[in-house]
């Protein structure tokens, strides 16, 4: 039988016989209609069967005890002077009211019943007067008397009333109540009574059945969406309950009065987080687009705390902390609303707003109904109704959403429907036996399926074997997540290659299939690429260095190992001349020769535009140096020809014998060294290292040295020396000296500063270094300050590297800035070629030096071609002239003369000399009487330790050689020191 269902679709809808069609109609459309407006007729034009109206509320009197002290007799006394009322506000007071009020007499021989219809009362008492004969007591627990609890609060039965009777109460009222009092005839009382419970019964079983409905759809569907509407539905109906006054009950069991108080505080909490988290997660996509996340997390807030409150204080004062909280979070609700109902305009937003402005004026009439005496839903038919009303269109709005999910939902799968027909990618579904079972066009057309009458077979049909087990293999996750097949070579013998993806879903193998035949010509292309030259087709650098690698590992006593490094010699004329297309093809016509020279287990690479490394794998060395003889023959002694033209080429090779124990890098820098020394010998093309040579073992020292200075941390051993500099002017009044940079070894050998600070620039690690010598230089002059009173300027280089560093220079100012009392003592030496490198940049930095108050010295002065070119930029406050010229000037009288003219210079712009290297007693006189200020070198002291310093107190002290002390002591006048002129007096930054 075919059942109609509301989204069913339009096309299965024209296609119903008229018959179906009627009915569908029928049922969907017209009953459902007539259903809707026979209830609004009936709504509005029928009578309630219970066939009663309510009495209108009776007019008493009532004052407030508040000392709890009054006697019936005073308390009905003092209301005589009190006005009439129809209701009365308690404003939250728990202390007792009297009220009193006077009974009509009844109309023929019907009972009188007089309802006291406030949910808030806990006690009520009442007597009749005069006489104070007491009619009946009750509370919550407990009744007697002509009293008992009756609908939302108690009622009074008098029985039949002939005459005007007065009746005084008194009652204790917890919460927001409000005292009112209404006289019925019996019978009609009864309906109201049946009315009341019905109302309840209308509310409990509609929002029941209402969320039972939801929690089965919340199962079914597996949402936790409509758990949270289930539960605010079930808040909806105990608030409701809680405003009608029948709170006290559930479904057939009564509540125990004292966890009421308890019990609504959590309801009310737990309603407000509920309702709030509720309209977070319906509209969630709309509150993203809306915005205030702080006016959302302000609810989440509230809420918390609420529910905090709602388990501390009791019911009087957690009240006005609810209304607070409610007025507040009505007013973000409100406004989030209407900035979801300006940019989304949904039905279901429609829908919520008609439900919340439902619930929100029941709840605000309720606060207001409390704080200013305002009240409008006094009625049981009206709450329920409200009720019923707000989770009916809160559940629209829930449906709305359903049923825009639903839509998005449905508009995704035609998307996806199309997107599986449209795309490139073979998509594919096989059964168990491996049948193909969906396909999309882009699969057909991979495995080229002809026609479209042509049915696709089995996956075996297409691949070559094995390829079904590749493909379980990913489905069961032991084969990685995809995989390359090969495909059935086709009549020309050609196979295609293809990458396949898979997973097992719904008992069936669903699978995305890639025809890359282009790109796995081209990977097998670029692994070729990768390890060799495109030029010449020999492997490239990183080709021969895994060769190389692996050549060693499996290197043993008797498989010995050789390797050869080949350069050009002059090959750079060849392009220069002739262009690079000849000098390309002279590198094709080399390899050949050479491969045509080699054995199966020896390889050549390219690793360089003109160098290259030949491998000889179990080679004796002595073999591999005849071979690489005739390949040198080979190369050099027979021309190239191209087209017309024919080459000579020369090269050098430098063989070394390997050890196991080596590295590549190593090994590529040894030969490399070799090469460059065959590159000198004008006859001998060949140089060969065996193992064990000292310049071989030298070359791994130095590689050691290299690595040993290249980690993360500064090694260790490193420490420094201070060599004096002695004035000639007063060789016995100053202690100047230059700080050298040393490195002791693990054999206690102290290794010479020139290697240290070559390794050091070579794997980049000078840097660190500098900073050390900065530091520990400056700390050591700080703490002995006061030991070095004749000492004016402490040399320190610096390297070119470290300078070039932008890094370095901010790391130094901060050094020095954290040493502002010695930074005048220290002179800075640059040299020559590093300051020339950059002239704008070492102005700068010589500029910041002096602006601290440190002095700068240009090292080796004298050795680049430019120094006296751009002498002139550079404020720097001394020149060390090159120790080149010092140690021939007195052989050379030109080296006098470049000597007396760079000291000159110096004078003229206002600078000091210092000559190094010197040697002995003669140069340090002729220097003197060029006028040069300061000498350093062996003659004067060696090295010395830091403590040898502290000890000494001059330069001079230091000196052993006697025609210097002669020449020292030469130097005084009248058994003191040789004064230094006026016109010898230097500038506050100068050298002293």
């Amino acid at each position: 039988m075919w059942l109609f269902h509301a989204d069913t679709p339009k096309n299965r809808i024209a296609a119903l016989k008229p018959r179906d069609w009627a009915g569908f109609y029928f049922s969907v459309v017209l009953v459902p209609a007539l259903i809707i407006v026979l209830t609004v007729i009936a709504f509005i034009s029928l009578e309630s069967r219970f066939g009663h109206r309510n009495p209108s509320p009776s007019l008493f009197h009532a004052l407030s005890d508040p000392g709890q002290r009054l006697l019936p007799e005073q308390a009905f006394q003092q209301l005589a002077d009190t006005p009439l009322q129809a209701y009365r506000d308690t404003q939250l007071l728990e202390t007792p009211f009297w009220f009193s009020f006077q009974v009509s007499p009844n109309d023929g021989n019907a009972q009188t019943e007089i309802e006291l219809p406030s949910r808030h009362a806990q006690q009520i008492s009442c007597w009749e007067m005069p006489g104070q004969r007491l009619l009946g007591a009750g509370s919550r627990d407990l009744l007697e008397g002509q009293i008992r609890a009756e609908k939302t609060g108690f009622v009074l039965t008098l029985g039949h009333i002939a005459a005007a009777t007065n009746v005084i109460c008194k009652g204790t009222f917890s919460g927001p109540a409000r005292i009112s009092v209404r006289q019925w005839e019996s019978t009609e009382f009864e309906q109201s009574q049946n009315e009341f419970y019905r109302g309840i019964g209308l509310l409990e079983g509609g929002l029941l059945t209402l969320t039972l409905f939801v929690l089965v759809a919340a199962l079914i569907n597996r949402e936790w969406m409509y758990v949270l509407f289930a539960v605010w539905l079930l808040g909806n109906l105990r608030l409701g309950a809680n405003a009608m006054g029948w709170d006290a009950h559930w479904l057939v069991w009564t509540i125990p009065n004292q966890w009421l108080p308890w019990l609504r505080q959590f309801t009310f909490a737990t309603y407000y987080i509920v309702t709030f988290t509720l309209f977070g997660r319906l509209f969630q996509a709309e509150l993203k687009q809306v915005g205030f996340a702080i006016l959302q997390d302000i609810l989440r807030w509230l809420g918390l705390i609420l529910l905090g409150a709602a388990v501390v204080l009791p019911y009087r004062q957690f009240l006005p902390i609810l209304w607070v909280w409610t007025v507040v979070g009505i007013v973000i609700l409100v406004f989030l609303l209407a900035r979801i109902v300006w940019l989304a305009r949904t039905r279901a937003v429609l829908w919520y707003c008609a439900s919340m402005f439902v619930v929100l004026f029941t709840r605000v009439e309720e606060v207001f109904a409390a704080a200013f005496g305002i009240k409008t839903l006094d009625e049981v038919p009206n709450n329920v109704i409200a009720a019923l009303l707000s989770s009916l269109m809160a559940s629209f709005a829930f449906a709305e959403q359903m049923r825009a999910g639903k839509r998005e939902l449905a508009i995704a799968q035609a998307e996806l429907r199309t997107t599986y027909e449209v795309t490139p990618i073979g998509l594919f579904t096989l059964d168990a036996d491996g049948r193909f079972v969906r396909t999309n066009l882009a699969l057909e057309k991979i495995l080229g399926r002809e026609g479209a009458d042509q049915q696709l077979k089995k996956w075996d049909d297409y691949f070559q074997p094995g390829a079904r087990d590749k493909l379980l293999k990913i489905v069961s996750g032991t084969g990685g997540n995809e995989a390359e097949l090969r495909g059935i070579a086709g009549p020309d013998g050609k196979a295609s290659f293809y990458l396949v993806r898979a997973t097992f879903a719904n008992g069936r193998i669903e699978g995305s299939l890639q025809d890359i035949t282009d790109r796995s010509q081209a990977v097998e292309r670029l692994r070729f690429l990768a390890e060799h030259d495109p030029l010449t087709g020999v492997l490239n650098r990183r080709g021969i260095e895994i060769l190389l690698e692996q050549a060693i590992e499996r290197q043993c006593v008797d498989r010995p190992l050789a390797l050869a490094y080949l350069d050009l010699d002059r090959f750079k004329l060849i392009n220069d001349l002739f262009g690079h297309q000849s000098g390309d093809e002279v590198l094709k016509q080399l390899c050949d020769r050479v491969e045509q020279s080699l054995d199966r287990n020896s390889h050549i690479g390219r690793i360089g535009g003109d160098e290259f490394i030949i491998l000889f794998q179990d080679t004796k060395i002595e073999d591999a140096t005849a071979i690489c003889s005739a390949i040198v023959q080979k190369i050099s002694y027979q021309s190239y020809h191209i087209g017309a033209r024919a080459f000579q080429v020369k090269g050098s090779i430098g063989l070394i014998e390997v050890d196991g124990s080596m590295r590549v890098q190593d090994a590529i820098s040894a030969a490399d060294r070799a090469c460059r020394e065959a590159k000198k010998a004008h006859d001998e093309h060949i140089v060969v290292y065996h193992k064990n040579a000292p310049v071989f073992l030298e070359r791994l020292e130095e590689l050691s040295l290299i690595e040993k200075l290249g980690g993360e941390f500064l090694p260790a051993g490193l420490f420094v020396e201070m060599q004096p500099i002695m004035s000639l002017r007063e060789p016995e009044e100053s202690l100047n000296f230059e700080v050298l940079l040393r490195l002791r070894d693990a054999d206690n050998r102290v290794v010479p500063a020139t290697k240290v600070v070559a390794a050091a620039e070579e794997n980049g690690n000078i840097g660190a270094i500098d900073r050390w010598v900065m530091s520990t230089v400056l700390d050591w002059l700080a703490k002995h300050q006061s030991q070095l009173k004749r000492t004016k300027f402490v040399c320190v280089n610096l390297s070119g590297a470290s300078l070039n560093d932008e890094k370095f220079v901010q790391d130094i100012f901060t050094i020095l800035h954290r040493h502002p009392q010695v930074v005048p003592l220290l002179c800075i030496e640059i040299t020559e070629s590093v300051a020339l490198h950059d002239l704008e940049h070492t102005g700068r930095f010589i500029d910041r030096l002096q602006a601290l108050g440190a002095k700068v010295a240009l090292d080796d002065f004298g050795a680049g071609y430019t120094s006296f070119t751009y002498l002139k930029s550079l404020s720097a406050d001394a020149l060390k002239i090159d120790g080149a010229f010092i140690q021939s000037m007195n052989t050379h009288p030109a080296n006098e003369a470049i000597v007396e003219a760079i000291v000159e210079l110096a004078r003229n712009l206002g600078m000091k000399s210092i000559a190094e290297w010197v040697e002995d007693c003669r140069m340090i006189e002729a220097l003197a009487k060029l006028g040069v200020d300061y000498v350093q070198g062996y003659i004067v002291a060696t090295p010395q330790s830091p403590d040898a310093i502290l000890t000494a107190q001059s330069a001079a002290s230091f000196i052993t050689d006697p025609a210097l002390l002669r020449f020292v002591a030469s130097r005084r006048v009248g058994g003191a020191a040789w004064a230094v002129g006026e016109d010898d007096d230097l500038p506050p930054s100068g050298l002293h």
